[in-house]
């Protein structure tokens, strides 16, 4: 894989995996898998369509944590170095 799949020690704890930073970030390894994939099998659709629900449902999920917790989102998007949302 070209890009180091982010390592999810760090909320690791059974009591928050169910919190925005960790869902963030299992949510950025699998698009990371999934653009590894599809650079191989670039006509396979479905993967694609999957990829596109998994970014939406990431973006939603950035842009609750940048309302209730600025200094919390910026972390996460320096860990794991993605574009900040854009405003609207």
């Amino acid at each position: 894989m070209s890009k180091k799949l982010f390592d999810n020690s760090s909320f690791s704890s059974k009591k928050q995996t169910g919190s925005i930073e960790f869902q963030v970030s299992h949510l950025t390894n699998r698009v990371l898998k999934l653009t590894d994939h599809l650079k191989l099998h670039n006509k396979d659709y479905s993967s694609q369509r999957g990829l596109w629900k998994i970014l939406g449902k990431r973006k939603r999920l950035l842009s609750y944590l940048s309302q209730t917790n600025l200094i919390n989102y910026e972390n996460l998007i320096n860990k794991l170095s993605i574009r900040k949302l854009k405003n609207r």
